[in-house]
């Protein structure tokens, strides 16, 4: 086993997650890499020493670039806001240290172009957070899927939303200023990935945005909180998509449906530790959707725990994902979804917005 240094700029929700999952990624899945939580860095000396203490950090610090430049930093975690991703990240290659990035790639499709260029450049392992698709349950639907159980895809709905913005009293935040904040810049990323993931990739596509509370109280809201996308997938499959935070009811609404023409696949991550399979198969008596429960039979599980049906949680995820990335760094292997990968997200959000003021059908472009 070798000790690497792990720098983690950010402390709040997600670097605590990361924070979290690097103290104990070792444990759970005996990596050879053996993370080492060195600094970690926030907004304010005040505020990174606090994370320090809590989370178990050597160092801290308010300055990334100290963090970036620091020898016994071997690896870095970004978890800042989106408007910082691409300066970290840029010179982190420059210094040639691999990079977990925070979900989505920089505020906008330049920001991700320029974060391609420079890990390609370097060849520094990189990755993209994007956790959700990590889950047992969803990693067993893709294997179904590109086993041919359900046949032959003939269509997918997904939908990621949640009701966090749904109270029209609810105070404006950074999180209702600008388009990197808003729906589609937050939520959809991760149905994107799970399509993607999940189908392939996407050709066409027509959408719609809307700010439904265009007031708050202490400002207006300039992002949006609801959108919708009708596509066509480039082996032919339709595809529909919702995104929103303002979904009444819905807390963690990453659900999609995938149908074939053997059968079909239902998810939620409300339920993330179930998926539900139908196949046309089955006795006509019998015929319906089976529940299927997660256990150590399926991708990622039996580390976690070595009861069927006790299930994994959402910290659980994110030790995969420091799994994978401690592993391509080990291997000098890429991992999905790496930078390029990312990448492809940015580029479907990216036509959602242009299509959404044009109203009208748009190409995704591959250029890149």
């Amino acid at each position: 086993m070798t000790e690497i240094g792990i720098g983690i700029l950010g402390g709040g929700y997600m670097g605590k997650a990361h924070s979290v999952a690097m103290a104990s990624v070792g444990a759970v899945f005996n990596t050879p890499l053996r993370p080492r939580l060195e600094m970690i860095c926030a907004s304010s000396q005040e505020s990174a020493e606090r994370y320090r203490k809590a989370f178990g950090f050597v160092r801290a610090t308010d300055d990334w670039r100290v963090l970036v430049a620091d020898p016994k930093v071997e690896a870095i975690v970004i978890a800042t806001p989106q408007s910082m991703h691409r300066e970290i990240a840029e010179a982190a290659f420059a210094v040639g240290k691999p990079v977990l990035c925070e979900k989505p790639m920089g505020a906008d499709l330049a920001d991700a172009e320029a974060m391609v260029a420079a890990a390609e450049a370097t060849g520094t392992p990189n990755m993209v957070a994007y956790n959700y698709i990590r889950t047992p349950a969803s990693q067993y639907a893709r294997k179904l899927i590109a086993d041919g159980v359900i046949g032959d895809v003939t269509a997918f709905r997904g939908e990621h939303t949640e009701d966090f913005m749904a109270d029209p009293m609810a105070s404006a935040t950074w999180r209702t200023t600008g388009m990197a904040n808003g729906t589609m810049g937050d939520l959809a990323p991760h149905m994107i990935n799970a399509a993607l993931a999940l189908i392939g990739p996407i050709k066409s596509l027509i959408a719609e945005v809307e700010t439904v509370h265009t007031e708050r109280p202490g400002g207006t809201v300039t992002n949006d909180d609801h959108a919708q996308m009708m596509c066509r997938f480039e082996n032919g499959v339709m595809g529909q998509m919702f995104f929103s935070r303002v979904a009444t009811g819905r807390k963690m609404g990453y659900a999609y449906e995938v149908s074939g023409t053997k059968g079909a696949i239902k998810f939620d991550q409300e339920d993330q530790n179930a998926i539900h399979l139908y196949l046309m198969e089955d006795d006509e008596a019998q015929r319906g959707y089976r529940k299927i429960l997660t256990g150590p039979a399926h991708p990622d599980y039996e580390p976690f725990c070595l009861g069927p049906g006790h299930g994994t949680g959402y910290q659980d995820q994110i030790i995969i994902e420091a799994r994978d990335f401690l592993y391509a760094i080990h291997s000098g292997q890429a991992v999905w979804p790496t930078f390029r990968d990312g990448l492809d997200v940015a580029r479907v959000v990216h036509t959602a917005l242009a299509s959404a003021q044009s109203r009208s059908w748009h190409d995704v472009s591959s250029k890149g």
